[in-house]
């Protein structure tokens, strides 16, 4: 049933009788399918912007590695979404990790987009062919899109209307196929597409060669999504935007029982009106599963055994946004607002494995809410742009509870029932801009941001390998200052390059404190084997985290390159019995350094790339005893027009194979990301 309401949702968008209805109304109104036009505040920001081309040109055909281009984006493991642990890919930036739930703001045609119950990101739901362009705004206080920008923002924004018929299907390495299409209907007064994507493969063995066992095997992946959007003009200056997709994705880990499931479902509505007082009104509704499976494995590795079977976590986020732009001056821009948000989500869990079968059941969840408001402005003084912007926030925490029971009999083995929590929070963000001469820009802004933990960090332990992590239900929101100041020059349309400096505290920081070693029972999570860590749940006093980044485009013709590099200096601030051992050390899963690197060739359907990649060593543990190798790699591509709208494409990931390790553990198990896999497709496409 829910299937056919599913079908029926994504079907109906594309009848034509709204668009003939609408172009004899509204003859001579011009869609555009997206939101209000960006700040000129904007101007103050450390942006980046992938465009279509790039997002075509990456080998992997993945948003997560189109993100790799920005360097000091990165999610928590350097694997992507063939072969990590979907829990894993949360986004961050600017040297504020060491936890897999996000610290930077996805959203997608203005809707947050991270998993309602864990902070994580769905990468396979976003095929990059639907999307027109991607801009990244790193640093805090970003308030016109909601809370929990602490590290930044990436906004996904789809595609508008193209070709009637365009799509790719690719085969690859290891018996890989990557397909996708998109069907497009186009009348005057408006516009809907019908897209498609299909990934598989036989995956490759995630634990390095040098320390394999007969328990390793490949680890299969096979993800599929769907997306349909409508846009239409509703009268007068407005228009109606309407996004419905669904997605479904399927891993395996490397071993026996380390199967993943993960499913959702989202819908939009968004009203944009661009009269003399422009405004927009956004509601949306994202539902969620997941389901997992852990094991362990004997010293050899010739044996895996079922530890936990996480078979359900359901998870639902509804919201709404709006904001209107009132005419305040030529030179000056006003944005106000107001916007909610309310998640809830639970995990079911079979654990306590005896003889192969589970002896107990776990659920624990609760539900979040945060609801503020917001004004953002901007005044363009000559060669000077102010801007200031602020934002106050309700939230609570509610519902919470962590419930144990035995299989065998009806009474709870525990059952904790938590209190309700609310409070309210302020971020803000100023800054400035000097344009001293044509081309040039000075620049600098303070902030402020925070976050609330998510309900995963609040109520649900879990497992990774041997070690394992008690949640902690009374964490407090982390709560973020910085400041950053840096230059922009703009030479014509050829170069664009821009270098920040910038300096945050990241205090209350969420991090997964080392507090005994295994083999023995701990609170929380139970029995750990030997070798295996006990974490748990906590506030750092503070992440403090400094750095440099440098972004660089040069397009004199058709070959054109660019350049990103982000260097950090990031260290703990610790105290207390549980967490003193950590100050000073560096946060878990932050590289020093990140560097890309690409140069390519457009002509029409010819096209050519190139992209060196290069990630510093970086620590996979609070306590930086498990180090990461430094990592560096190379993509390529190749277009070959074949037919007008038809072209031949040659991919390679990580070209010369290097080894390129995603995480280790104690019992010396080592894991590694994408090895080389080369890909040719046929793809079909709208002409230039």
């Amino acid at each position: 049933m829910v299937r056919r309401r599913l079908a029926a949702l994504l079907l109906a968008p594309l009848s034509a009788a709204p668009f003939s209805a609408v172009a004899q109304e509204s003859p001579d109104i011009v869609v555009t399918g997206r939101g209000l036009a960006a700040s000129p505040g904007d101007r103050t920001a450390a942006t980046v912007t992938i465009d279509r081309d790039r997002l075509d040109a990456n080998a992997a055909q993945r948003l997560e590695s189109a993100l790799a281009d920005v360097a000091g984006l990165q999610q928590f493991r350097r694997s992507d979404s063939r072969s990590a642990n979907p829990t894993s890919q949360g986004i961050t930036l600017r040297g504020l990790g060491g936890n897999a739930a996000s610290r930077g703001l996805l959203i997608l045609d203005g809707v947050p987009q991270a998993d309602p119950f864990g902070g994580w990101v769905a990468f396979p739901a976003y095929a990059t062919d639907r999307l027109a362009a991607v801009r990244v705004t790193r640093g805090a206080g970003s308030g016109v899109f909601g809370p929990g920008a602490l590290a930044g923002t990436v906004e996904l924004e789809s595609d508008g209307a193209g070709a009637p018929l365009s799509g790719r299907v690719a085969g690859g390495s290891r018996a890989s196929v990557d397909t996708s299409g998109t069907a497009a209907l186009t009348r005057s007064g408006g516009f809907a597409t019908l897209s498609a994507a299909y990934a598989r493969s036989d995956g490759f063995v995630p634990l390095v060669a040098d320390r394999r066992g007969p328990a390793d095997r490949a680890a299969p992946h096979e993800q599929a999504s769907v997306a349909a959007r409508a846009v239409i003009a509703a009268g007068g200056d407005t228009e109606a935007q309407v996004n419905l997709s669904a997605f479904t994705d399927r891993r395996e880990r490397g071993t026996a029982f380390t199967a993943n499931r993960s499913e959702g479902a989202d819908a939009s509505v968004r009203l944009v009106g661009r009269s003399h007082w422009r405004w927009s009104a956004l509601a949306y509704l994202q539902t969620r599963n997941f389901a997992s499976q852990f094991a362990s494995l004997d010293a050899g590795r010739t044996v895996a055994t079922q530890t936990l079977d996480q078979y359900g976590t359901p998870a639902t986020g509804v919201g709404a946004r709006l904001e209107v732009e009132p005419p305040v001056g030529r030179d000056l821009s006003l944005r106000l607002g107001t916007d909610i948000r309310d998640v809830s989500g639970k995990t079911q869990e079979l654990f306590t494995f005896v003889s192969a079968s589970p002896t107990r059941r776990r659920e624990a969840g609760g539900a979040q809410r945060t609801a503020g408001a917001f004004a953002d402005g901007a005044a363009e003084l000559g060669p000077v742009t102010l801007t200031l912007g602020g934002r106050v926030d309700g939230w609570s925490i509610r519902d919470g509870r962590l419930v144990e029971r035995a299989l065998a009999g009806s009474a709870a083995v525990s059952d904790r029932r938590f209190a309700d929590r609310r409070g309210v929070e302020g971020s803000g963000r100023a800054g400035a801009a000097w344009r001293p001469a044509t081309g040039l820009s000075i620049r600098t802004a303070a902030y402020t941001g925070w976050r609330l933990p998510t309900l995963n960090e609040l109520y649900r332990p879990f497992r990774a390998g041997a070690d394992a992590v008690a949640a902690n239900a009374d964490l407090s929101p982390e709560r973020l200052r910085g400041y950053e100041a840096g230059l922009t020059l703009t030479l014509a349309s050829t170069l664009n390059a821009s270098l920040t400096f910038y300096r945050n505290r990241l205090a209350d920081a969420v991090a997964n404190v080392t507090e005994g070693r295994g083999a023995g029972t701990f609170p929380g999570v139970g029995f750990v084997g030997a070798g295996g860590a006990y974490r748990v749940r906590r506030n750092l006093d503070a992440i403090l985290a400094q750095g440099l980044e440098l972004d660089a485009a040069w397009r004199p013709g058709p070959v054109g390159l660019s350049a990103s590099w982000s260097h950090v200096s990031a260290r703990v601030e610790a105290s207390g019995t549980a967490a003193a051992a950590l100050d000073g050390l560096h946060p878990a899963q932050i590289p020093r350094d990140q560097f890309s690197l690409s140069a390519d060739v457009r002509r029409g359907l010819f096209q050519a790339a190139a992209t060196l990649r290069h990630v510093s060593g970086q620590f996979d543990d609070d306590e930086n005893l498990r180090r990461l190798a430094s990592a560096t790699t190379l993509d390529a591509y190749l277009s070959l027009p074949l037919l007008r709208r038809v072209s031949a494409e040659l991919r390679a990931e990580n070209l010369f194979d290097a080894r390129v390790e995603a995480a280790t553990s104690g019992v010396g198990a080592v894991e590694r990301a994408t090895p080389r896999t080369l890909w040719l497709s046929l793809r079909l496409r709208q002409a230039d």
